[in-house]
């Protein structure tokens, strides 16, 4: 998977796709507007974040690409890939239980801290993207 070179952008299906681990210095796009919440991402290849109305959604260390980034009140899914392994954090419902899929397999429960934050390992490959799915419990 290319990283996402326009930084953040709507795709077809609504969902979001954002991040590009490719960039030696910290570029941001700020005032993106997508079904009317305004959306913020700061990229390069040692991180990327994802802010939402000015709230946190999204922070992968090092930096990656992320495709397909859907999220609701139960739910959230996206596809990632970098160059290395990734270190995940997600804001969801604190002190929350959570289900966690790679690649449709179930690596295990996760229990939000008081925060709402989840943070997830995943091994990347520079030719290969993971399917990462949180399903509340």
């Amino acid at each position: 998977m290319a990283a996402v070179k326009e930084l953040l952008r709507a795709e077809a299906d609504g969902a979001l796709g954002f991040g590009d681990y490719t960039l030696s210095s910290k570029t941001k796009l700020d005032g993106f507007e997508f079904q009317g919440d305004v959306y913020k991402v700061k990229t390069f290849s040692e991180i990327t974040k994802l802010e939402k109305n000015g709230m946190f959604v999204y922070e992968s260390v090092p930096g990656t690409a992320v495709e397909d980034f859907k999220a609701s009140e139960r739910e959230v899914s996206f596809k990632v890939s970098g160059t290395e392994d990734a270190q995940i954090t997600l804001e969801l419902e604190a002190d929350s239980e959570y289900v966690v899929y790679m690649d449709d397999v179930n690596v295990g429960d996760m229990t939000t801290n008081l925060s709402g934050k989840l943070s997830v390992s995943a091994e990347l490959d520079p030719n290969k993207e993971i399917e990462i799915k949180i399903i509340k419990k």
